[in-house]
């Protein structure tokens, strides 16, 4: 077996890996949006507060996928370790 071939194909299998966890931030950023309509529903008076912490939170949750994401894209087309083989 080449090892080229073999660091190249557990570097695919490991960005799909690391793909899944961009479903987490997308589950989390529905459920928060969901919560804060309902909190707003709820307190119309608190619309500001409750839209600022949702926004900054998302934010937070978001940046989980970006890093997935990057990591994906570096096992892809930067990986360190085809190099040394």
């Amino acid at each position: 077996m080449d090892p080229k071939a073999f660091v190249a194909g557990m570097s695919a299998l490991g960005a799909g890996m690391a793909m899944i966890a961009g479903l987490g931030p997308g589950i989390g950023e529905g459920y928060a949006a969901g919560q804060a309509c309902s909190a707003i529903g709820r307190q119309p008076e608190a619309q500001g507060d409750i839209t600022r912490t949702m926004i900054l939170g998302i934010a937070m949750a978001e940046s989980t996928g970006i890093y997935a994401l990057v990591i994906a894209l570096i096992l892809l087309f930067a990986n360190p370790f085809v190099s040394q083989f």
